[in-house]
C-alpha cells in the first residue's frame, strides 16, 4: 500500500491524508456527512475540473458508491466563538469545509448522493492548502500553472521558502523553482499550457526569449508543427544564433584569431552549445551559452561530473 511517507510529505501531513488505495471499510473515524453540509475549500489550488472526467467518476459512484472518504474540517464560524455550541443546542447541523476530495465531492453531487463518507480533522489554513495541493499532485490532477500558483500562494501567504515548499509537497527544490518560472509567461503562453497545447518543458524553453513578440511567433510554430521539447529548445537556440549573426553583420562582428576560433569549436562540440573565448593579456574568459534549465543541467554534468 502506498503511504504518504513514500511521497516525502512534511511531518504531520501523512497523518491527515487517507492512503490512496484504502477503502472505507479499512478506515477509522469515518462518518456519514450530508453533502448539503459541505463547503468547497477556499484554498483549493485546482481551478478547473473537466466535465467528461467528472461525469465518468459520477457514473462509477452511482454503480459502486464513494469508496474513498472525503477529508473535511469544521467550517469557520461567522457568528462568534460560541456559535457552534449554540448550533448544537438547537439541533442545527454543523458546517464543514473540504480539505481534499473536491473532485469526488462534485461527482457525488452529480451522482445524486445525499450523504458521503468523510473524515473530519482540525487544520490550519496553511495545512488546508498544503493538503489540497499534495492530494492533487499525487493524483496528477493539477495543470502546471495551477501547481505553480499553489506553490506561490504557499510562499506568499505563509512566508515559506522554495526549499520549505518542496519539502512539504515531496518535490525537489529545482522542480518548484522551475514551476514558479511559468508564472512569468505572457497570457498567450499561459493559455497554451492550461489548454495542453504545449507542455511545461515547451513553455520553459520559450521563456528564454525576452521578446514577447518572438515568444508568440515561436509558439505558433511549435503548435502548428507539433514540435517536441527538444525541437523547441533547438528552435530557440537558432533564434538566438540568428540574432547574433544579424548583429555581427550590422558591424558588431568579433575579430577572432583562427586559433581562438578553433578552440571555440572544440568547446562547442564537447558541450553541445555555443561557446565564446575572450583573451586578454593576463588570461581571459570563456562564455558558455544555454537556452533552458535542462540544457544547463546537461552542461553541468559534462563539466562537473
Amino acid at each position: 500500500m502506498t503511504t504518504a511517507t513514500k511521497h516525502g510529505l512534511g511531518r504531520g501531513l501523512g497523518a491527515l491524508i487517507p492512503p490512496a488505495e484504502s477503502s472505507i471499510q479499512h478506515e477509522s473515524g469515518i462518518q456519514q456527512v450530508a453533502l448539503a453540509q459541505i463547503e468547497p475549500n477556499p484554498r483549493q489550488p485546482r481551478r478547473e475540473i473537466k466535465s467528461p472526467a467528472l461525469e465518468e467518476l459520477a457514473a462509477s459512484i452511482r454503480e459502486h458508491g464513494l469508496l474513498q472518504p472525503l477529508l473535511l474540517t469544521t467550517a469557520p464560524s461567522h457568528d462568534g466563538p460560541n456559535s457552534s455550541l449554540r448550533s448544537e443546542s438547537v439541533g442545527t447541523s454543523p458546517r464543514y469545509q473540504l480539505i481534499a476530495g473536491e473532485r469526488r465531492w462534485r461527482a457525488a453531487q452529480l451522482a445524486g448522493l445525499q450523504h458521503v463518507p468523510a473524515i473530519v480533522r482540525g487544520t490550519t489554513p496553511q495545512e488546508m492548502l498544503e493538503l489540497a495541493l499534495v492530494e492533487n499532485i499525487q493524483r496528477a490532477e493539477l495543470n502546471p500553472l495551477e501547481e505553480a500558483e499553489a506553490y506561490h500562494q504557499l510562499m506568499q501567504d505563509f512566508h515559506l521558502t522554495q526549499e520549505q515548499v518542496a519539502r512539504k509537497v515531496g518535490k525537489d527544490r529545482t522542480t518548484v523553482a522551475n514551476a514558479l518560472r511559468l508564472l512569468k509567461l505572457p497570457d498567450a503562453l499561459k493559455a497554451a499550457v492550461a489548454e495542453e497545447q504545449i507542455t511545461e518543458g515547451h513553455a520553459r524553453a520559450l521563456l528564454q526569449l525576452n521578446d514577447e513578440q518572438k515568444q508568440h511567433a515561436l509558439l505558433k510554430i511549435v503548435v502548428e508543427k507539433n514540435l517536441s521539447v527538444r525541437q523547441t529548445e533547438e528552435l530557440v537556440r537558432r533564434t538566438f544564433e540568428n540574432a547574433s549573426t544579424t548583429a555581427r553583420r550590422s558591424g558588431n562582428a568579433r575579430q577572432v584569431p583562427a586559433e581562438t576560433r578553433a578552440l571555440e569549436e572544440d568547446f562547442r562540440r564537447a558541450l553541445g552549445t555555443k561557446v565564446e573565448l575572450y583573451r586578454s593579456h593576463k588570461g581571459g574568459k570563456v562564455v558558455i551559452e544555454f537556452y533552458s534549465e535542462e540544457e544547463l543541467d546537461t552542461i553541468y554534468r559534462k563539466i562537473v561530473r
